[in-house]
């Protein structure tokens, strides 16, 4: 089950797949990789014509998307259950993060990080729907140690990686007091050396993260500061001027850059 896997730098769901090789013992090569460039390559996009990542090649060249699907690819038996039920068990909770999880915790999320614009309805939407999600999970981990039999499996590594952000930037301590079970299991996890050497050492957040109308002027704004959302207004006078604003488009270029790292949710 070796491979070859294309992705941009801290994206969960690759991580998804890095954990399950680490269980696993599966060698994964992981190129260097520019979202918005080696995407966009006619070599890549014959492999993977959606031209999105997390992507896969294996050893004897045959393509493989979508994250879930490549870490069933480079994972163990052990990780995908050992019995048809638990199989079965297994997908259940892939499928329950991936729907009632992570839509929430983007949208909840992704204004706090400047990605998108603060929406209050949406926001109040979302935290509801990621609690009661929260609380399912803690109904279920109240007797048990893992989501499913008695070791890790991809749903435990699935289900965590689509929480990291909510345990990151928005679940300070008085937000993630109710769902002890789920904070037990998911510290649990986090410090399993198969975790910790995909996503290094991890903090809780202390406080919740807020929308920051600045911040995301500045990456949404083409790098023009003094008038965000103005941008192709500034765009003849860059054409015009092209010495003194190379300089300038640098620093839009590492928050873009950033800004492109963290969509993960969307990639």
């Amino acid at each position: 089950a070796a491979g070859t896997l294309y992705t941009f730098p801290e994206n969960f769901r690759a991580f998804k797949i890095l954990i399950a090789s680490r269980y696993s013992g599966t060698k994964i090569d992981v190129p260097d990789f520019t979202l918005g460039e080696s995407n966009k390559t006619e070599k890549f996009l014959k492999n993977f014509s959606l031209g999105k990542v997390p992507a896969f090649l294996t050893k004897d060249g045959q393509p493989i998307f979508e994250s879930n699907a490549i870490a069933y690819y480079v994972g163990s038996d052990k990780l995908r259950g050992s019995n048809p039920l638990d199989v079965a068990h297994v997908q259940q909770w892939i499928n329950f993060g991936d729907n009632e999880i992570l839509p929430a915790a983007c949208t909840w999320v992704f204004p706090c990080l400047g990605i998108t614009q603060y929406n209050k309805s949406a926001s109040e939407q979302a935290k509801e729907q990621a609690k009661k999600a929260l609380q399912v999970l803690n109904s279920h981990l109240a007797s048990r140690t893992y989501l499913v039999g008695e070791r890790v499996t991809q749903a435990d590594i699935s289900v965590c990686c689509n929480l990291l952000h909510l345990y990151q930037y928005v679940l300070d301590p008085a937000t993630r007091k109710p769902f002890q079970n789920v904070n037990r299991w998911f510290t649990t996890l986090i410090n399993q050396p198969e975790f910790k050497a995909v996503i290094g050492t991890f903090s809780l957040c202390e406080k919740a993260g807020q929308f920051d109308a600045k911040r995301y002027a500045e990456l949404h704004s083409g790098g023009d500061k003094s008038t965000p959302g103005k941008k192709d207004k500034k765009k003849p006078a860059q054409d015009q001027q092209p010495k003194k604003a190379e300089k300038k488009k640098e620093e839009p270029k590492k928050k873009e850059q950033r800004s492109r790292r963290r969509k993960m949710c969307i990639e």
